[in-house]
């Protein structure tokens, strides 16, 4: 395999959660685009089909499931139903979360079981679901999971956050030494990239200029900013790379 041939993810299907909008979908389409079919999953049905649409109009295949990934047991049983017709994913990104910052003097266990609850346990259990039928049968996978800053650094309200993508960086870690050499667990470090889960902090002028002002190449990411290194990290591209994070940030971690 030779030069660009090596980034092909023609002839497999990844599951990304998180799917219908924001991170999710972006990475999704754009594993499509390099000939990746898709399991596309979320609980919004709506978004679900936007992502759907723009799959199929690079004449991908997208199998949509509206389903809610911490609930392991649910999930792993529609990871069973595709088996059955013959869709085995050996691709996973693991997207799927939610943030919400308060005082930790103020955070309540059920925020804590919220945030940690949908960004780190089921994150997990999505990864093992996964990985079963590979490790199984000796079918190399790649996983990639969705860390953040704050994999690296403490945030300020954001403890439970903060928590669960450290968490993340250490899962990775992990699974990386207990699953190779059939599947390759890496990671990917979003800075400050603009989405429907991140609105509320944008709306604010002297949020925005205080954070660009930490950003080295003066700009927040967009979305097409994280497609590349998805597909890097699933194709073979990446072959001898597991146990890795891979900031995504602007240069934002380097000026600290």
């Amino acid at each position: 395999m030779r030069g660009t041939e090596r980034f092909s993810l023609a002839g497999r299907t990844a599951l990304v959660t998180g799917a219908s909008r924001g991170i999710g979908q972006a990475i999704a389409v754009g594993l499509a685009e390099a000939g990746a079919d898709v399991v596309a999953v979320a609980r919004s049905a709506d978004g679900l089909a936007e992502t759907r649409a723009r799959i199929e109009k690079l004449h991908r295949t997208c199998h949509a499931i509206a389903a809610d990934v911490t609930r392991p047991d649910a999930f792993a049983a529609h990871l069973e139903a595709l088996a059955v017709t013959g869709i085995v994913p050996t691709i996973l990104v693991n997207n799927a979360g939610v943030e919400e910052v308060a005082p930790s003097t103020d955070v309540s266990e059920a925020l804590w079981e919220k945030i940690v609850g949908t960004n780190l346990k089921a994150a997990f259990f999505v990864a093992q679901a996964f990985a079963r039928p590979l490790l199984a049968d000796e079918r190399p996978g790649a996983i990639i999971n969705l860390g953040s800053l704050t994999s690296a650094v403490g945030i300020p309200t954001a403890t439970p956050y903060t928590a669960s993508k450290s968490g993340i960086l250490g899962m990775t870690r992990a699974l990386a030494a207990e699953w190779a050499p059939t599947i390759r667990v890496n990671a990917i470090g979003p800075g400050y990239f603009r989405t429907a889960m991140t609105e509320g902090f944008y709306k604010s002028r002297n949020w925005q200029a205080a954070m660009l002002g930490k950003i080295p190449m003066r700009r927040f990411g967009e979305l097409d900013d994280l497609v590349g290194v998805s597909v890097f990290l699933a194709s073979e591209a990446s072959a001898y790379m597991t146990g890795q994070i891979v900031y995504v940030d602007g240069g934002t971690l380097a000026a600290l």
